[in-house]
């Protein structure tokens, strides 16, 4: 059973479908390929009941503290819980490997790994061929949460020359206010906030910000950018080209 919608991506990229018994409610209403299996949840609130039901070997989740009860829980009844981090670039990688030692697919995760690894090296040498912008990355809009520091899409900025402007805060993914935003001055704005909104539009009411100034407001689908999961290659190329 995987508690997270990362981690289900991992197992489907890594060929572990069949051994998918149950997901959590956010799983299968985003990604296609498991919207048929039993869902056991959402992702702070899954049910004992529903996963203790499907009689699995083993449950993968995402440690918080919403969930520390519940595992606790679940291995007291025997169940074996698995718990990956999925905040920095190297969690994921080491995910991907994880994931595929518990299923038995230690060369797709190898493979899944070595397409990472490689569009990394090729971000690298693009970032030191040139001086890159100052960007902010939106995750949402009202209230605006941005991507701050030490986490996988601003070391992915990083290796592209870029210069995250929410570096300053501690928090992976900080909640800031318009005013600050409007202050810190972004050259290029990147919004993730969802599909189908004019993203220019939107942020065209603060025309001071060099982004929207300059007609660099650039929206890009979070689930190819934001998600800790097997393809961070795309989100690579999504970036570059964005930037």
């Amino acid at each position: 059973v995987s508690l997270n919608p990362s981690l289900t991506a991992i197992l489907l990229a890594v060929g572990a479908e069949a051994n998918l018994v149950g997901v959590d409610d956010y799983s299968a209403a985003e990604i296609p390929e498991v919207a048929a299996l039993p869902r056991v949840g959402g992702l702070f609130s899954p049910s004992l009941e529903a996963v203790m039901a499907l009689r699995p070997d083993a449950v993968v989740l995402v440690p918080s503290a919403e969930q520390r009860d519940f595992r606790a829980r679940l291995e007291q009844l025997g169940i074996r819980v698995v718990a990956f981090a999925n905040i920095r670039f190297e969690d994921v990688l080491e995910n991907i490997r994880g994931l595929g030692a518990l299923v038995g697919r230690e060369s797709e995760a190898a493979a899944r790994i070595a397409a990472v690894e490689k569009a990394r090296e090729e971000a690298l040498r693009l970032g030191a061929s040139r001086s890159g912008p100052e960007v902010l990355v939106v995750l949402q809009r009202e209230p605006v949460f941005v991507v701050g520091s030490g986490n996988f899409i601003e070391e992915m900025l990083i290796a592209l020359g870029a210069r995250n402007l929410a570096a300053e805060f501690p928090d992976a993914y900080p909640r800031v206010a318009v005013e600050w935003l409007i202050a810190h001055a972004p050259d290029v704005l990147i919004d993730l906030s969802g599909p189908g909104s004019d993203a220019l539009a939107y942020w065209s009411r603060w025309p001071s910000i060099p982004a929207v100034a300059n007609g660099r407001v650039v929206s890009l689908d979070a689930q190819e950018i934001s998600m800790p999961g097997p393809h961070l290659d795309r989100a690579y190329r999504h970036l570059a080209v964005a930037l």
